[in-house]
């Protein structure tokens, strides 16, 4: 089982750091290369990040009894599958697409593509758990709310490792891609 504690913590490595220091984060929207694809790009990043945050607020939120099981498990089920699915789709577009076109541009980027590839696959993992263990509570919160309310301890242990992931992983991606996309003037 893959857990906060397995998750690579350590700051991006060097060599996948080459033009990062050249095009650090706060100069990309003043760019003249920083194009709106990718800005959508990014902005479907923050809609993970706020996905995320949302289900881990929604499952404090039913722990401490701010709102009742039904409504929880109906926005689990909206928020979860919302984030699954456009995870999934998302990283496979950038598998296909983006990728591919950061590596035609710079042939450094496989080094940061290898961990890159190696987070998705993890990320896989984590999104399979949190998957298996919604559907079991949205099952039980229809015939055992004690129950349902003892898995939602394993939603929020789940979202609270998905989170952390998002942060971790996205931010790498970006801090690694972006500066290639505005060297080369790519996406626009």
């Amino acid at each position: 089982m893959l857990g906060p504690h397995n998750i690579r913590k350590n700051d991006m490595p060097k060599e996948m750091r080459f033009l990062f220091d050249k095009y650090p984060r706060d100069s990309w929207p003043a760019h003249p290369g920083f194009a709106d694809r990718t800005r959508h790009w990014l902005g479907a990043h923050k809609m993970f990040r706020h996905v995320a945050e949302r289900i881990r607020l929604k499952t404090e939120d039913v722990l401490d009894a701010i709102i009742p099981m039904d409504d929880y498990a109906h926005q689990l089920s909206q928020y979860g599958g919302s984030l699954v699915t456009n995870l999934h789709g998302h990283h496979g577009w950038e598998d296909r697409n983006f990728f591919p076109e950061l590596m035609a541009a710079d042939p450094r980027f496989e080094t940061g593509l290898d961990l890159l590839e190696k987070d998705h696959a993890d990320l896989d993992t984590v999104l399979d758990r949190f998957t298996q263990t919604a559907n079991r509570l949205i099952k039980l919160s229809t015939m055992d709310e004690a129950q349902a309310l003892q898995e939602a301890g394993h939603v929020h242990e789940t979202g609270l490792t998905i989170e952390s992931f998002l942060k971790r992983h996205l931010g790498d991606e970006e801090e690694l891609s972006v500066p290639i996309i505005l060297h080369y003037r790519l996406r626009g």
